[in-house]
């Protein structure tokens, strides 16, 4: 037994070790080369978004390389070439110099934000004279300036971290909008969360919004839709400090996009947290969706309006309801106890007032004895009671049971040696 503890437990650990080699930010800190780059996708956040998916092929760029971008324009600006650079599907060295036609479109992570009109979100890869890969922007016209450099990591098929020689930044994402020049308001009506917009307006929380931008702020707006809901709470009821509150409850002091929403493990503090445990949330994921849960209720993130760092802006399809305005969530009521059928009862038949005592219902017929035998010597000349029966079977109980403690330690002991064996020819 400790010898399968022991081996489980290395087992959990390969396992473990082999989840955090996957983590793009540990990947990178062992290249010092690609310090910068690394420090840029830590604070963009764009390492959350990285981890959170597969395939992915990030086309990293060594030190100084970005540092005409980096001086020049805001961090939203920078996070938009960052993008770029990284693939949504799985390239190595090898796929790299076999491409079919001798070219390819690949979608990238700037695509997934919406903002990428055209083929803007997309990067041309294609096979070049003397063996050469060169990169460039999908938009038709764009230059091929970049080159293929080497292959730094991979893990086949799901991440690969290659070198490029040059930042792919076409001019129409250095033009991009920064955080700061964002009309909040305006896009909240644009993305039909005009009620919570003005809700923002008339309770003066929208300056408390607008002051958090620079210091990073990720809000969740209920669509219009939400309000109208018929499980929608009455507002008018709530005090003018409980709508703050609950307004404020819509919002995280913090730049929190999508793919750190998915990473985040525990509960998050929002604006009206004023205390520990006090107003916050927790995140649930199911593949790409993502819901924030309340311990009232539960609302799914349906849109993302704008991710521009450090302003993160989401559509909920319900109100966030927390705990301290509205209580918790009722508990489940426990289901109804299994009805059982009466068995039918005999139908009466009438009997004159002075009946006599019924007789005794007849015995059932006995079988007849069977043909004498000649049993062995020492035999039981009768059959067994119905004791020494039940005493059998709860022996073949006993020992059906004594049996499955070593039968499942077998078959935990059977998978993890076949995990650590798969794990070593790997």
């Amino acid at each position: 037994m400790a010898a399968s503890l022991t081996l489980s437990l290395a087992v959990i650990a390969i396992l473990a070790s082999a989840a955090s080699a996957t983590n793009i930010t540990e990947i990178l800190s062992g290249f010092p080369e690609y310090s910068e780059f690394n420090d840029l996708l830590t604070k963009t956040k764009l390492a959350d978004e990285i981890n959170s998916r597969e395939p992915v092929t990030v086309c990293v760029l060594p030190n100084g390389a970005l540092s005409s971008f980096t001086g020049k324009y805001p961090l939203s600006v920078v996070k938009n070439i960052l993008a770029l650079h990284v693939l949504l599907d799985y390239f190595d060295a090898p796929k790299l110099h076999k491409i079919s036609e001798g070219s390819v479109l690949s979608t990238t992570l700037y695509q997934t934000t919406g903002n990428a009109g055209g083929q803007l979100g997309f990067v041309n890869i294609t096979d070049v004279k003397g063996g050469k890969v060169a990169f460039g922007s999908g938009v038709p016209g764009s230059p091929l300036d970049s080159t293929f450099s080497k292959s730094v990591k991979t893990f086949p098929y799901n991440l690969s971290v290659i070198e490029i020689s040059k930042a792919i930044a076409p001019s129409a994402v250095l033009t991009a909008p920064s955080a700061s020049t964002s009309n909040i308001t305006a896009l909240l009506e644009k993305a039909g969360c005009k009620t919570f917009a003005a809700l923002l307006a008339s309770s003066g929380v929208l300056k408390v919004y607008e002051s958090a931008v620079d210091k990073g702020l990720t809000i969740f707006a209920p669509n219009d839709e939400a309000f109208k809901a018929t499980d929608a709470p009455d507002l008018s009821k709530l005090t003018n400090a409980e709508v703050v509150s609950l307004l404020q409850y819509h919002a995280l002091a913090s730049y929190t996009p999508v793919g750190t929403l998915k990473q985040t493990k525990g509960t998050i503090a929002t604006l009206a947290t004023n205390g520990a445990g006090k107003y916050d949330l927790s995140v649930k994921t199911a593949g790409d969706s993502v819901s924030l849960d309340t311990g009232v209720d539960s609302s799914r993130i349906a849109s993302t309006v704008l991710d521009s760092t450090p302003l993160c802006i989401f559509t909920v399809d319900s109100l966030l309801l927390p705990v301290e305005l509205f209580g918790k969530a009722p508990s489940p009521a426990p289901g109804p106890a299994p009805e059982v059928s009466p068995s039918p009862s005999p139908a009466e038949t009438p009997t004159p007032a002075s009946s006599p005592e019924p007789a005794a219902a007849p015995s059932p017929f006995k079988s007849p004895p069977a043909p004498p035998t000649n049993s062995p010597d020492g035999a039981p000349s009768e059959g067994p009671t119905a004791d020494s029966q039940n005493s059998t079977t709860d022996k073949k109980k006993n020992a059906g049971v004594a049996l499955e403690a070593p039968a499942a330690m077998k078959m935990l002991l059977t998978v993890s040696v076949s995990v650590f064996a798969c794990v070593l020819m790997s």
